[in-house]
């Protein structure tokens, strides 16, 4: 489910043969190398659902840290995404997990120079991948420990990771003022309350590393004030 490493992703994409562009991201995979190193910089990754904030908070801490800005997928393979997202699942998640590979690379070389910044890594894979598979009540998702929430043995892992949120009413109403068309979870989350409710919770069991928590609900200038700290505390910047 959500832990399937580089080898699952590689296996999926494979079985996709017929999508041109399953080649293309199993040949940038394939360039990668196997366990990437972090270098000397911190490494701070931002999750949360859409219209938490990400976009303005991981912009802004970039520019306030001198840092490299990445998103996952990253832009490699982004142009894709609209292709992947209408594929069956194990296929879609196959896209994605493989886009987090190729952004540790990414992260590997820039974070040798600067640090990096990212909006979505590992976790948005893994707390979608969760929140679709399962059915049904927050209580119906794995136990708060099981290994679904572990962060992949294989996968470069970040210093700190910040959970955005924002309650459901404001977070409606910035998507309504952003006026974007909505991804199809996007949609799926506006729809279905308790597939957003698992989605929410997936996130707070991750684990190695766990997420911290950011209410993302007052001013851009706060929630700024409240990252940096953290950032500075956790990472001894």
């Amino acid at each position: 489910m959500g832990r399937a490493g580089v080898k699952g992703a590689r296996v999926s994409l494979q079985c996709a043969g017929r999508i041109p562009e399953a080649g293309a991201v199993l040949d940038l995979l394939e360039k990668c190398p196997e366990h990437q190193k972090k270098g000397g910089f911190p490494v701070v990754v931002f999750e949360g659902l859409d219209a938490t904030g990400k976009t303005t908070v991981t912009q802004s801490v970039k520019d306030t840290l001198n840092g490299v800005l990445l998103r996952s997928p990253p832009a490699c393979i982004s142009q894709w995404r609209t292709i992947f997202d209408d594929e069956p699942a194990p296929i879609k998640r196959a896209f994605y997990a493989a886009g987090n590979y190729i952004l540790a690379s990414e992260i590997a070389k820039a974070s040798t120079q600067a640090p990096v910044i990212i909006d979505r890594y590992w976790h948005s894979t893994a707390a979608y991948t969760i929140a679709t598979e399962i059915n049904g009540e927050v209580q119906d998702l794995p136990p708060v420990h099981d290994e679904v929430y572990q962060w992949p043995e294989d996968l470069l892992k970040p210093d700190l990771v910040l959970l955005l949120t924002v309650d459901p009413e404001e977070r409606v109403r910035r998507l309504q003022h952003r006026g974007l068309e909505k991804t199809k979870e996007e949609a799926e989350l506006e729809a279905n309350c308790l597939f957003r409710r698992r989605v929410e919770e997936s996130y707070r069991r991750m684990a190695n590393p766990a997420c911290q928590e950011i209410d993302a609900s007052p001013s851009k200038e706060e929630v700024l004030k409240t990252v940096l700290q953290l950032i500075k505390k956790r990472c001894a910047l």
